[in-house]
């Protein structure tokens, strides 16, 4: 059973295939190399009855839907047609296996995409199939500018599971009736918590539930007794989120673009930064039903707490049909979180291993959580300083100058590569927090030899508040081998490590007041992106990078620098 490339809906009426795909996906062709092009332009958008102008892809918002074939080559020539902001996009999940220049976050792996100024991103898919996305990543200008990226196996292979009628990207994100630019500046100028979103939306819009949305719903039209294939994006900035379609039950089989064993559930957690792929089959009475997404609160903090929707319309049903709701979760279901997570496995099968590393030669333990700066001389802070955030209580400091570019050119001044193994200090990391809330400040890396089998274990803390934090890992899939509630306890936790067919992902959700165990294999070089997913936390300096060496032989090592390169 081989897929056929053009069986798929788009994610919104509005979405629709860059121009060039039609002619850049023969069917007969594999390890074909797809052009894109993205104008990244300001296009008026309304939604909550408020017209306002905001950075998109081709005038489209979700931009454009990328689809390219396991081995494909992939080459992305982004045009910056805004006067007054720069840009770079960033390949959510995509390994860029020695193509670290074509990874997109600014300053960490470029310079970014000035004004009038044009990059091609240049990146081949190797070992990957599934759903991911692509979002911009220089400060909160993703709130608009992403897209689904969708990896299909190579030609005439299979799916591991029952082939679907359709497929359908389902994207959810945040909007702001303001400048989300202005949002954030205003609160790091502040030191305050940035002001919350005014809706979440499903493929941009934001449904039925909000005042004033204006009919501004997505639509999902089924026949009775399909098998539909959603892939479901997180793209929101801050909102870690429950999914649930009324009635109907759904069947994991892929996270992060990696298969797992199949597993039925009627709700899922998604956090910013993950991808999960349900099937669904329209076994239900004719009719229409909401597929709905609300937040999970896991901290004592405000959110964005309303709830977005999407219709699952029966061919035969009316418009007059009142949808029916789903019953969701409530907030601070940590339970069913819990437990959604702990369920997933990889597949593991003889076509899809899950090679898990064994002989561990890097120890690492980062703390993630939040912190606070003192006030600059001569200013008033609320609340007795700044918000901030850190990793090993060093808060990241955003360079001026790509990291990725300093350590290709050996160009000095621009960071260190001394990021601590483990906390400066051992506390009681989820008990009462420490009297001294001010974290370190610093741009420095962690160096990891090319072939080390790495063990990470992320701490979260109780500074200003237990939290779930996303921890995304540029450049790498990941494997959870455990997580838990409280410390982390080297004694004892690892007897119960799942060295079998744990979880992999690109993104994790390090429990509130918990912590996860990570394995990976460090066999691509370059500078790597490790960072909270939320990006209120992003933008406070819960962040590091790893600094991955060449190995010894040459197609171990990090590629030179495309020559349109983005200057600084």
């Amino acid at each position: 059973m081989s897929l056929t490339i053009m069986n798929f809906v788009t994610s919104s009426g509005c979405i629709v295939f860059c121009m060039l795909l039609l002619t850049s996906l023969p069917s007969r062709v594999e390890g074909f190399t797809r052009h894109y092009e993205f104008h990244v332009q300001y296009q008026n958008v309304t939604r909550l009855c408020i017209t306002k102008s905001v950075a998109t892809v081709n005038g489209q918002f979700p931009g454009p839907t990328i689809y390219v074939r396991e081995g494909d080559r992939v080459l992305v020539e982004v045009t910056n047609e805004l006067n007054d902001k720069n840009i770079t996009i960033h390949w959510h999940g995509v390994r860029q296996l020695r193509t670290g220049w074509s990874d997109g976050p600014a300053y960490i792996t470029q310079c970014p995409i000035q004004p009038g100024h044009t990059y091609t991103y240049n990146f081949t898919i190797t070992g990957q199939r599934g759903t991911l996305f692509w979002h911009a990543h220089i400060s909160w200008l993703r709130a608009t500018v992403y897209g689904a990226l969708v990896i299909l196996p190579k030609k005439g292979i299979s799916y591991p599971f029952n082939q679907p009628i359709k497929e359908v990207p389902v994207i959810i994100g945040e909007w702001w009736n303001t400048d989300v630019e202005k949002v954030i500046k205003q609160a790091l100028q502040s030191g305050t918590t940035p002001n919350l979103s005014d809706a979440y939306t499903i493929n941009g819009l934001p449904g039925a539930l909000y005042n004033c949305w204006a009919q501004e719903s997505f639509s999902l039209p089924v026949v009775s007794n399909q098998t539909y294939l959603l892939r479901i994006i997180n793209a929101g900035l801050n909102g870690e989120l429950f999914f649930t379609i009324a009635n109907h039950k759904m069947t994991v089989v892929e996270i992060d673009a990696v298969y797992t064993k199949t597993q039925q559930t009627d709700v899922l957690l998604i956090t910013p930064g993950q991808t999960t792929n349900v099937l669904v089959t329209a076994n239900q009475p004719i009719g229409r039903y909401y597929m709905a997404a609300r937040p999970y609160k896991s901290a004592n903090a405000s959110l964005d707490n309303s709830t977005t929707t999407g219709i699952v319309e029966y061919i035969g049903s009316s418009k007059s049909d009142r949808p029916l709701l789903p019953q969701l979760p409530a907030l601070n279901d940590t339970n069913l979180a819990t437990n959604f997570s702990n369920s997933l496995r990889s597949l593991d099968s003889k076509e899809y291993p899950t090679k898990v590393p064994k002989q561990i030669d890097r120890q690492l333990f980062f703390t993630v959580g939040l912190a606070r700066k003192a006030c600059q001389r001569g200013k008033l802070c609320q609340g007795g300083g700044k918000l901030a955030a850190s990793v090993n209580n060093i808060s990241f400091v955003l360079p001026r100058t790509a990291l990725l570019q300093a350590h290709f050119f050996n160009i000095s001044g621009v960071f260190t590569a001394d990021f601590p193994d483990k906390p400066p200090s051992h506390f009681n990391y989820t008990g009462p927090q420490p009297s001294n809330l001010q974290p370190l400040t610093g741009t420095r890396l962690s160096r990891v030899p090319f072939g080390s089998e790495v063990q990470l274990i992320l701490q979260d803390t109780s500074i200003l508040g237990i939290e779930n934090h996303p921890i995304h890992i540029h450049g790498y899939n990941f494997f959870i081998v455990g997580q838990g509630f409280g410390n982390y306890n080297p004694l004892t936790h690892p007897n119960s490590f799942n060295l079998l067919d744990p979880p992999e992902r690109n993104t994790v959700a390090v429990p509130a007041g918990g912590w996860a165990a990570l394995r990976f294999r460090a066999d691509n070089p370059g500078v790597w992106f490790l960072h909270c997913h939320l990006d209120v936390h992003n933008s406070w300096g819960l962040d590091m990078a790893f600094l991955v060496e060449n190995g010894p032989r040459p197609r171990q090592s990090l590629l030179p620098p495309p020559p349109d390169l983005p200057s600084c």
